[in-house]
Formats: C-alpha cells, sequence, structure tokens
C-alpha cells in the first residue's frame, strides 16, 4: 500500500489550493493508499530559521520538535505532495520554511564528495509532486519571472538533494478560470493522489 504524505500551506480553507489538497487525498483513499496530510497553517507551524535551527544545521541534527516530527513523516511516506500557492512569483512562507527544517542534513538528505554533492536519505520516498496556484499566465511566469519554482525547489532543492520522480503542475490564471478548467485540474490532482 502507498503511503501519501501531502503538504499544504493556504490560510483559507474556501481556497481552490483546499479543493486540490481534497481531491489528491480523495484520489489516493479511493485507490486504497494511505494518506496523511500536513496543514502548516492549522498546525502553527514556524517556518523561522533561529540561531538554534543553524546550529542544528550544521551539527546535521534538526532542533525543532515541530520539524522533527515532520521528518519522521516524510521519511515514512512513498509519495509526498506539495500543495501552495505562488505569492509575488513564490512560495508562502510556511512553506519556504517546511523546506528549510525539513530538507535538512543528516535529516533527510547528506553530503557527498567532499561537500559538493547530495545524496537523499529518504530511500522510501518513490516520487513527488508539486502542485501550485498562481494568477499569473504561464508563459509570464516563465519568461519574465524565471520560473522560479522550477529552478529553486525543483532543480535547487528537491533534485539537487537527490530525488527522483519530482513533478511540478501549475494551475495558473485560477481567478478567472472556468469551472471546466478547474475540473480538469481536481481530475488531475485526483490522480496524482491515485499513483500507486
Amino acid at each position: 500500500m502507498t503511503k501519501t504524505l501531502i503538504v499544504t500551506c493556504h490560510p483559507y480553507d474556501g481556497s481552490f489550493c483546499h479543493a486540490l489538497m481534497e481531491s489528491v487525498s480523495k484520489g489516493a483513499v479511493d485507490a486504497g493508499n494511505a494518506v496523511e496530510v500536513i496543514d502548516l497553517e492549522a498546525d502553527h507551524f514556524d517556518p523561522v530559521m533561529h540561531s538554534a535551527d543553524l546550529i542544528g544545521f550544521l551539527k546535521h541534527q534538526s532542533q525543532d520538535e515541530q520539524a522533527q516530527a515532520y521528518i519522521e513523516k516524510v521519511r515514512s511516506a512513498d509519495h509526498l505532495v506539495l500543495i501552495f500557492p505562488i505569492w509575488w512569483e513564490l512560495m508562502p512562507a510556511m512553506m519556504k520554511g517546511f523546506i528549510d527544517k525539513v530538507v535538512f542534513p543528516g535529516e533527510t538528505f547528506d553530503y557527498t564528495h567532499g561537500g559538493m554533492g547530495m545524496r537523499s536519505l529518504l530511500p522510501s520516498l518513490k516520487s513527488t509532486t508539486i502542485i501550485t496556484t498562481m494568477n499569473t499566465p504561464k508563459t509570464l511566469y516563465r519568461w519574465v519571472f524565471g520560473n522560479a519554482i522550477q529552478r529553486a525547489l525543483v532543480r535547487g532543492t528537491l533534485k539537487k538533494m537527490g530525488l527522483q520522480h519530482v513533478q511540478w503542475f501549475s494551475c495558473n490564471m485560477v481567478k478567472g478560470s472556468s469551472n471546466k478548467r478547474r475540473q480538469a485540474w481536481l481530475a488531475r490532482a485526483n490522480r496524482v493522489g491515485s499513483k500507486q
């Protein structure tokens, strides 16, 4: 049975991000997968890297108890799904803090080649899917704003730390999208959850 871990971040329960999270969850349950949701807002997660966290980073041991609990959940997952909105072309602070405190040396990755490379410490994790919402057109986000999520999160973080099978799908121009378009996005999210 596949274990799907969803990490979501949006302050409004009526958001399209919330609908996407529910669709991924339903797809997972309907496929017979185990599913768990980390709602960073509901957990009142502290995204700030404090001095103790930075010392822990140097010592390769997480100091944040909440982050430690998240790390254990990520370690046991087969499929990780990150769902969040794009604000000012980047992820919200809570999602960035999750990355800072969970993508942690000695916990979820380690250094290789004299510190120049990285390898994943997540042998169970088979795939990672990023789902985002934004009101920027896709071509504008890619060619004017530099495709920040692709560069910084997909390539610069997840693949860099050694994860395989990382995919990102973006729901662009959500505010003005048709119901038909939204249903297509939700159907795709459902298929993400049903992944075996």
